[in-house]
């Protein structure tokens, strides 16, 4: 790790803007916070989402960026559990309240007063970063901080998304990006059987889905070949819900995992029926980062990534949108 006076970051000063390199004052860890050397950062759809102004409550200027793994470079007063030059990673859910209804009862991902890094707070997207040191979780297996970006985010909705989604065995998979490419991982692991889902004609991705194991693949407006237990719904596209719920069997579920979606048209009830369910995701807690973190390397997760160096932020943000590769973006200072 190297010691500078100064950080740099990849900003975004409004909605719908590219983003703009600016050097800025190495910042202080105040009280129970971690200063973070960033050594590679992934880039999610979200982070397409708070560029384009979809999401309510953005603070602008804002660094994105939540899919970030760093060296601790500094620890602020009263910080336990973290040590100078450990690894951690850093998620979105960067601070919850700790004291709302929702904080009290195990479900801090609901949390009425939450943080999220690169949206509410400065992310990743920069030579260093301030988190909080209860959010920040220890990647003292994790050899590849390439490998490990997209798994703070990618790969924890995913696992959320698949709790929620049950215990069936055959589980669909509507977009085939960087979440869907790990969990799709993580169902073979578990012998569980991955239908992929991705836009008419998109042959690269149904090909990547079935290297990684899947027994299906093909557009979304197809029926799979038989009745799934569960969908899991990644591409932020309200349309893919009723065909989702008219894919799935008696009593399945249909589990909508991005935090945006456009409105989901109107469907007959009939598809409903016969008690299929209709769930979303909101975040994520850190039990949920505490399971899959342990759970990455025995289940041999690998992510495939396409490196940018941080200056080319916008590229890779442009990349991601057009669907110009398989898995996941990741920048690197």
């Amino acid at each position: 790790m190297s010691v500078t006076a100064e950080m740099g970051a990849m900003v975004l000063h409004r909605a719908c803007t590219p983003l703009q390199w600016e050097s800025r004052p190495l910042p202080v860890p105040g009280a129970g916070q971690l200063l973070v050397q960033v050594e590679a950062c992934a880039v999610c759809r979200t982070d397409l989402h708070v560029v384009d102004g979809e999401l309510p409550h953005a603070h602008y200027p804002v660094i994105p960026g939540h899919e970030v793994v760093g060296r601790v470079l500094a620890l602020g007063p009263g910080v336990t559990g973290h040590a100078v030059g450990a690894r951690v990673g850093i998620p979105w859910l960067g601070h919850t309240c700790g004291h709302c209804e929702y904080c009290a009862s195990g479900h801090e991902n609901l949390c009425d007063a939450p943080e999220f890094t690169g949206f509410t707070r400065d992310g990743g997207f920069a030579t260093h970063l301030l988190a909080d040191a209860d959010y920040a979780f220890s990647l003292a297996g994790f050899a590849d901080p390439v490998a490990a970006a997209p798994l703070m985010c990618a790969g924890l909705i995913g696992w959320r998304s698949l709790k929620m989604a049950g215990d069936g065995q055959r589980i669909g998979l509507y977009g085939f990006g960087a979440a869907a490419h790990l969990l799709a991982q993580v169902l073979r692991w578990q012998g569980r059987q991955v239908y992929a889902f991705t836009q008419p004609e998109d042959h690269a991705a149904q090909a990547h889905a079935l290297s990684l194991g899947a027994v299906w693949a093909g557009s979304s407006g197809q029926m799979p070949p038989q009745r799934l237990d569960a969908a899991i719904i990644f591409a932020p596209v309200g349309s893919l819900v009723p065909l989702a719920l008219q894919a799935v069997r008696k009593g399945g579920r249909v589990v909508c995992a991005g935090i945006h979606m456009s409105d989901i048209p109107q469907f007959p009830y009939a598809i409903l029926w016969e008690e299929r369910q209709v769930i979303s995701v909101a975040n994520l807690t850190r039990a949920d980062a505490i399971e899959f973190l342990r759970l990455a390397p025995e289940a041999g997760i690998r992510a495939d990534t396409r490196v940018y160096p941080l200056r080319q932020a916008n590229e890779a943000l442009a990349d991601l949108r057009a669907g110009r590769f398989q898995g996941a973006a990741v920048l690197v200072s």
